[in-house]
């Protein structure tokens, strides 16, 4: 009984499968912020682009 628990005590498999999932999830929050900052900035960049281009239409 005493070996069960001492593999048991010593087993870090589990420790591993967790730290594989915070990692996962880190990355996927770096992903989600990466993304939501490059949407922002294309949003802003076409919105200049259309701007600019119904100024110009407007000038002629």
């Amino acid at each position: 009984m005493s070996k069960l628990i001492a593999r048991f005590v010593n087993d870090e498999s589990g420790a591993t499968a967790i730290e594989y999932g915070l990692i996962a999830c880190l990355i996927a929050v770096a992903i989600i912020v990466g993304a939501r900052s490059l949407g922002s900035q294309l949003n802003e960049t076409f919105s200049n682009i259309s701007t600019t281009v119904d100024n110009a239409n407007n000038v002629q």
